[in-house]
């Protein structure tokens, strides 16, 4: 139940961003749709899950600037949730390039499954109404497990 709440929360800030777009002119283009990520683990030999499903959001306030949340079953088969922000201020050969900082919970032997805060480089590719995040997550000791973590996404369109 406390993993429900917090992913209610995750949400609910995202939804908040969203809001304070709405003042200056909400544009439905700018939200995005992914239903988790899948983890390309870097010790193949731990029994790791890498299909990671879930449902996020994410909304694109400007060129450089996106807010994201959502929840996905993680690489131990725990539930997580994440919020966060999108910072890609370059762009090169139509992929954008930056880092994304949020928080992560749910990792059994990271902080007791609490929440952490995390910071990840990430290159963004978006054509038409689909995108992907791929953004590279380093290992933690035996906490949490090294990864190129791929993000498929679909846009919504007015």
């Amino acid at each position: 139940m406390r993993l429900q709440t917090a992913a209610l929360a995750c949400l609910a800030l995202l939804c908040g961003a969203v809001q304070a777009q709405t003042d200056t002119g909400f544009e439905a283009q700018r939200l995005w749709l992914n239903a988790g990520f899948y983890s390309a683990h870097f010790d193949t030999d731990k029994g790791l899950r890498n299909a990671n499903p879930g449902l996020g959001l994410e909304y694109r306030l400007n060129d450089a600037w996106s807010a994201t949340a959502g929840r996905f079953t993680n690489s131990d088969s725990a539930a997580s949730s994440y919020v966060g922000a999108y910072y890609q201020p370059w762009t090169v050969a139509g992929v954008k390039l930056g880092a994304v900082a949020g928080a992560f919970n749910g990792y059994p032997k990271a902080f007791n499954g609490g929440w952490f805060p995390a910071l990840l480089p990430v290159a963004t590719w978006e054509q038409g109404q689909w995108g992907l995040n791929v953004a590279l997550v380093p290992p933690l000791k035996d906490r949490l497990y090294g990864a190129v973590s791929f993000q498929l996404k679909f846009r919504f369109t007015d």
